[in-house]
Protein backbone atom coordinates (compact mmCIF):
# COMPACT_ATOMS: atom_id res chain seq x y z
CA UNK A 1 0.00 0.00 0.00
CA UNK A 2 2.97 2.12 -0.54
CA UNK A 3 1.51 3.23 -3.68
CA UNK A 4 0.62 6.99 -3.99
CA UNK A 5 -2.23 6.24 -5.78
CA UNK A 6 -4.01 5.30 -2.19
CA UNK A 7 -3.42 8.80 -0.95
CA UNK A 8 -5.95 11.18 -0.50
CA UNK A 9 -5.88 14.56 -0.38
CA UNK A 10 -8.87 16.04 1.46
CA UNK A 11 -8.91 20.10 1.24
CA UNK A 12 -11.15 21.94 4.43
CA UNK A 13 -9.44 25.16 3.35
CA UNK A 14 -7.64 27.20 5.86
CA UNK A 15 -4.96 30.34 5.49
CA UNK A 16 -2.58 27.53 3.07
CA UNK A 17 -5.90 28.35 0.26
CA UNK A 18 -6.64 31.73 0.84
CA UNK A 19 -6.34 34.44 -2.10
CA UNK A 20 -6.46 38.21 -2.29
CA UNK A 21 -9.88 39.46 -3.21
CA UNK A 22 -9.10 42.28 -4.89
CA UNK A 23 -12.87 43.80 -4.64
CA UNK A 24 -13.18 43.85 -1.16
CA UNK A 25 -9.47 43.44 -0.13
CA UNK A 26 -9.31 40.71 1.79
CA UNK A 27 -8.11 37.17 2.28
CA UNK A 28 -11.15 34.53 1.17
CA UNK A 29 -10.91 30.94 1.23
CA UNK A 30 -12.00 29.96 -2.49
CA UNK A 31 -13.86 26.95 -3.19
CA UNK A 32 -11.24 25.15 -5.26
CA UNK A 33 -8.03 23.19 -4.89
CA UNK A 34 -5.64 25.36 -6.78
CA UNK A 35 -3.12 26.07 -4.53
CA UNK A 36 -2.83 22.25 -3.45
CA UNK A 37 -3.19 21.10 -7.50
CA UNK A 38 -0.17 23.55 -8.17
CA UNK A 39 1.86 22.17 -5.84
CA UNK A 40 0.77 18.27 -7.12
CA UNK A 41 1.74 19.45 -10.75
CA UNK A 42 4.89 21.18 -9.85
CA UNK A 43 6.65 18.32 -8.42
CA UNK A 44 5.04 16.05 -10.92
CA UNK A 45 2.67 13.66 -8.61
CA UNK A 46 0.07 13.06 -10.85
CA UNK A 47 -1.81 9.65 -9.30
CA UNK A 48 -2.79 11.18 -5.89
CA UNK A 49 -6.16 12.39 -5.40
CA UNK A 50 -7.73 15.69 -4.43
CA UNK A 51 -10.93 16.32 -2.74
CA UNK A 52 -12.41 19.81 -1.36
CA UNK A 53 -14.90 19.65 1.08
CA UNK A 54 -15.39 22.18 3.50
CA UNK A 55 -13.63 25.34 1.61
CA UNK A 56 -13.45 27.55 5.70
CA UNK A 57 -11.11 29.09 7.69
CA UNK A 58 -10.40 26.82 10.31
CA UNK A 59 -11.80 29.82 13.03
CA UNK A 60 -15.40 28.93 11.18
CA UNK A 61 -15.45 24.98 11.30
CA UNK A 62 -17.39 23.93 14.04
CA UNK A 63 -18.93 20.58 15.06
CA UNK A 64 -21.31 19.67 12.60
CA UNK A 65 -17.99 20.09 9.75
CA UNK A 66 -15.87 17.90 11.87
CA UNK A 67 -18.81 15.45 11.60
CA UNK A 68 -18.88 15.60 7.68
CA UNK A 69 -15.24 15.00 7.50
CA UNK A 70 -15.51 12.26 9.75
CA UNK A 71 -18.44 10.65 7.31
CA UNK A 72 -16.38 11.58 4.72
CA UNK A 73 -13.33 9.53 5.42
CA UNK A 74 -15.27 6.78 6.73
CA UNK A 75 -16.78 6.20 3.70
CA UNK A 76 -13.93 6.60 1.65
CA UNK A 77 -11.63 3.29 0.73
CA UNK A 78 -8.32 5.20 1.51
CA UNK A 79 -6.62 4.10 4.45
CA UNK A 80 -3.74 6.94 4.07
CA UNK A 81 -5.10 10.77 3.93
CA UNK A 82 -3.61 14.06 4.08
CA UNK A 83 -6.06 17.03 5.25
CA UNK A 84 -5.34 20.47 4.14
CA UNK A 85 -6.40 22.68 7.53
CA UNK A 86 -6.25 25.95 9.18
CA UNK A 87 -4.07 26.05 11.84
CA UNK A 88 -5.82 27.62 14.54
CA UNK A 89 -8.04 24.90 15.01
CA UNK A 90 -6.31 22.05 13.57
CA UNK A 91 -4.87 20.50 17.03
CA UNK A 92 -9.80 20.33 17.61
CA UNK A 93 -10.21 18.67 14.55
CA UNK A 94 -6.92 16.27 14.90
CA UNK A 95 -8.52 15.55 18.20
CA UNK A 96 -12.04 15.09 16.89
CA UNK A 97 -11.31 12.44 14.10
CA UNK A 98 -8.89 10.55 16.48
CA UNK A 99 -11.46 9.97 18.53
CA UNK A 100 -13.77 8.72 15.34
CA UNK A 101 -12.00 7.42 13.18
CA UNK A 102 -10.29 4.18 13.31
CA UNK A 103 -7.84 1.73 10.77
CA UNK A 104 -6.63 5.02 9.12
CA UNK A 105 -3.99 7.39 8.74
CA UNK A 106 -4.32 10.92 8.71
CA UNK A 107 -2.04 13.60 8.56
CA UNK A 108 -3.45 17.15 9.29
CA UNK A 109 -1.49 20.07 7.72
CA UNK A 110 -1.71 23.61 6.54
CA UNK A 111 0.24 26.94 6.73
CA UNK A 112 0.65 30.36 8.23
CA UNK A 113 0.95 32.02 4.91
CA UNK A 114 -1.36 31.61 2.19
CA UNK A 115 0.28 29.91 -0.49
CA UNK A 116 -0.68 32.65 -3.31
CA UNK A 117 1.50 34.81 -1.03
CA UNK A 118 4.64 32.77 -0.55
CA UNK A 119 4.16 29.20 -1.77
CA UNK A 120 7.38 27.91 0.44
CA UNK A 121 5.80 27.18 3.59
CA UNK A 122 2.42 25.95 2.31
CA UNK A 123 5.11 23.16 -0.08
CA UNK A 124 7.29 22.56 2.39
CA UNK A 125 4.07 21.29 4.67
CA UNK A 126 2.66 19.34 2.36
CA UNK A 127 5.69 17.25 1.46
CA UNK A 128 6.17 16.60 4.92
CA UNK A 129 3.13 15.33 5.52
CA UNK A 130 3.48 13.27 2.30
CA UNK A 131 6.53 11.91 2.64
CA UNK A 132 5.48 10.73 6.01
CA UNK A 133 2.47 8.98 5.14
CA UNK A 134 3.69 7.73 2.37
CA UNK A 135 6.28 5.64 4.54
CA UNK A 136 3.69 5.19 7.70
CA UNK A 137 2.24 1.84 8.73
CA UNK A 138 0.87 3.15 11.58
CA UNK A 139 -3.19 3.93 12.07
CA UNK A 140 -3.33 7.49 13.62
CA UNK A 141 -3.61 10.79 13.19
CA UNK A 142 -0.84 13.45 13.16
CA UNK A 143 -0.26 16.95 12.64
CA UNK A 144 2.59 17.77 10.15
CA UNK A 145 3.89 21.84 10.39
CA UNK A 146 7.52 23.66 9.87
CA UNK A 147 9.43 19.90 9.42
CA UNK A 148 7.94 18.57 12.28
CA UNK A 149 5.00 15.38 11.82
CA UNK A 150 4.10 14.04 15.34
CA UNK A 151 1.66 12.08 16.78
CA UNK A 152 -1.61 14.99 17.12
CA UNK A 153 -1.59 15.65 20.72
CA UNK A 154 2.31 15.66 20.71
CA UNK A 155 2.34 19.14 18.88
CA UNK A 156 0.92 22.16 19.18
CA UNK A 157 0.80 25.66 17.74
CA UNK A 158 3.16 28.50 20.06
CA UNK A 159 0.48 31.65 19.15
CA UNK A 160 3.71 33.25 20.70
CA UNK A 161 6.07 32.93 17.99
CA UNK A 162 3.75 31.62 15.50
CA UNK A 163 5.16 28.19 15.08
CA UNK A 164 4.52 24.15 15.71
CA UNK A 165 6.62 22.25 18.44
Amino acid sequence: MNNNKNILILNTGGTFNKVYNELNGKLIVPKDNSAIDKIIKSIKIETITVKGLIYKDSLDIDKQDRKELVSCINSLDYKKIIIIHGTDTMGKTASYLNKYIKNKQIVLTGAMIPFSIDSIEATANLMSAYGFILNCSKDDTYISMHGLVKKFNKIKKNREIGVFQ
